[in-house]
Protein backbone atom coordinates (compact mmCIF):
# COMPACT_ATOMS: atom_id res chain seq x y z
CA UNK A 1 0.00 0.00 0.00
CA UNK A 2 1.16 3.51 -0.90
CA UNK A 3 1.07 6.27 2.01
CA UNK A 4 1.52 10.01 0.93
CA UNK A 5 3.52 12.21 3.02
CA UNK A 6 3.80 16.06 2.43
CA UNK A 7 6.20 18.11 4.32
CA UNK A 8 6.06 21.53 4.61
CA UNK A 9 8.29 24.54 5.84
CA UNK A 10 11.53 23.46 7.69
CA UNK A 11 11.01 19.44 6.82
CA UNK A 12 10.76 20.48 3.52
CA UNK A 13 13.71 22.17 3.33
CA UNK A 14 15.50 19.33 5.59
CA UNK A 15 14.81 17.03 3.10
CA UNK A 16 14.84 18.98 -0.20
CA UNK A 17 11.21 17.24 -1.01
CA UNK A 18 8.16 18.46 -0.39
CA UNK A 19 6.20 14.96 -1.11
CA UNK A 20 6.68 11.30 -0.95
CA UNK A 21 5.33 7.89 -1.17
CA UNK A 22 5.54 5.71 1.37
CA UNK A 23 4.98 1.75 0.32
CA UNK A 24 3.82 0.23 3.41
CA UNK A 25 2.36 -3.46 4.30
CA UNK A 26 -1.23 -3.86 4.80
CA UNK A 27 -1.41 -2.60 8.65
CA UNK A 28 1.14 0.15 9.64
CA UNK A 29 0.00 2.98 12.34
CA UNK A 30 1.30 6.44 12.24
CA UNK A 31 3.68 6.33 14.50
CA UNK A 32 5.40 3.07 12.37
CA UNK A 33 5.22 5.06 9.68
CA UNK A 34 6.77 8.83 11.08
CA UNK A 35 9.36 5.82 12.40
CA UNK A 36 10.21 4.61 8.73
CA UNK A 37 10.42 8.74 7.43
CA UNK A 38 12.55 9.25 9.87
CA UNK A 39 14.86 6.00 9.42
CA UNK A 40 14.81 7.18 5.25
CA UNK A 41 15.38 10.88 6.31
CA UNK A 42 17.45 10.70 9.67
CA UNK A 43 18.60 14.48 9.66
CA UNK A 44 14.45 14.50 9.99
CA UNK A 45 14.97 13.60 13.28
CA UNK A 46 16.02 16.21 15.07
CA UNK A 47 13.85 19.02 14.12
CA UNK A 48 10.69 16.45 14.14
CA UNK A 49 11.00 14.08 16.81
CA UNK A 50 11.25 15.89 20.45
CA UNK A 51 14.47 14.43 21.80
CA UNK A 52 12.65 13.62 25.74
CA UNK A 53 9.24 12.24 24.31
CA UNK A 54 10.59 10.33 21.55
CA UNK A 55 7.82 12.01 20.15
CA UNK A 56 6.48 14.22 16.74
CA UNK A 57 3.51 15.79 18.10
CA UNK A 58 5.15 18.87 20.47
CA UNK A 59 7.31 20.12 17.20
CA UNK A 60 4.06 19.32 14.60
CA UNK A 61 0.93 19.45 13.58
CA UNK A 62 -0.09 16.25 12.07
CA UNK A 63 -3.03 15.74 9.78
CA UNK A 64 -3.95 12.89 8.15
CA UNK A 65 -6.31 12.88 5.09
CA UNK A 66 -7.11 16.45 6.24
CA UNK A 67 -7.89 15.57 9.88
CA UNK A 68 -5.99 17.11 12.91
CA UNK A 69 -4.72 13.43 14.76
CA UNK A 70 -5.85 14.18 17.97
CA UNK A 71 -9.49 13.99 16.72
CA UNK A 72 -8.61 10.42 15.57
CA UNK A 73 -6.37 7.62 17.58
CA UNK A 74 -3.41 10.00 17.61
CA UNK A 75 0.09 8.43 16.37
CA UNK A 76 -1.96 5.07 16.53
CA UNK A 77 -4.10 6.02 14.21
CA UNK A 78 -4.39 3.10 11.72
CA UNK A 79 -3.13 4.25 7.89
CA UNK A 80 -4.62 3.19 4.90
CA UNK A 81 -4.13 2.76 1.48
CA UNK A 82 -3.59 6.26 -0.50
CA UNK A 83 -3.74 8.09 2.95
CA UNK A 84 -2.41 11.24 2.62
CA UNK A 85 0.15 12.52 5.99
CA UNK A 86 0.66 16.43 6.40
CA UNK A 87 3.52 17.25 8.74
CA UNK A 88 3.56 20.80 9.31
CA UNK A 89 6.60 22.41 11.52
CA UNK A 90 5.02 24.07 15.16
CA UNK A 91 6.91 27.44 16.09
CA UNK A 92 7.90 27.75 19.97
CA UNK A 93 7.78 30.92 21.25
CA UNK A 94 8.10 32.95 24.88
Amino acid sequence: MTITFRFLGSFRRVINKGKIDLEAECFITLREAIQKIVEIFPSLRDILIDPELADPRPNSLILVNGKEISVLNGLDTQLKDGDEVVLIPVVHGG
